[in-house]
């Protein structure tokens, strides 16, 4: 590992924890030969599959891409950056566990509907309007009207009234 501060090659670690996700492990580390510190992330690198997009070509899957969408959708409405990385992380483990060397880019799509639906209607519908490319309103509006009455159903019937009208 390469101190950040004189780029020297030798150091050694003087704590490791997980991290609270347990996603990573956290290493606190000492130059030998400036003595500073610095900590650095040690994370297991997963093999993620060639996305396969609509026109056929095929690219790496990228998680600054998922993390882009949704942080797009989430613009100006009170998701958190942590939510957002969490859904990512969802959308990501979802991919995974597919186990294949390619997915279909609806997949991953679909993926980050279901969690935008979690997070945030409004941000939902937003993704939703750019990724199916609704032809006319009346395509939107049966797609908002499916939302409404879902909500009713989960939540009780005045409360998701209430919430259609900000929508």
């Amino acid at each position: 590992m390469k101190c950040p501060f004189c780029h020297d090659l030798e150091n050694k670690v003087i704590d490791s924890r997980l991290t609270k996700d347990d996603g990573a492990i956290r290493r606190r580390r000492e130059c030998l030969k400036c003595e500073r510190r610095f900590t650095t992330y040690e994370r297991v690198e997963e093999v993620l599959p060639l996305i396969v997009k609509k026109d056929g070509r095929r690219e790496p899957y990228d998680r600054a891409k998922i993390v882009a969408g949704l942080k797009k959708a989430c613009e100006k409405r009170p998701v958190s950056a942590t939510a957002i990385e969490h859904a990512a992380d969802r959308v990501e483990r979802h991919i995974q566990e597919r186990s294949e060397k390619e997915v279909v880019s609806s997949v991953v799509g679909e993926a980050v509907m279901r969690e935008l639906h979690k997070l945030d209607q409004v941000a939902y519908v937003r993704f939703a309007s750019v990724y199916r490319s609704f032809q006319d309103v009346g395509e939107f509006m049966r797609e908002l009207q499916d939302l409404v009455k879902e909500g009713r159903r989960s939540r009780g019937g005045r409360r998701g009234q209430a919430d259609s009208s900000s929508a």
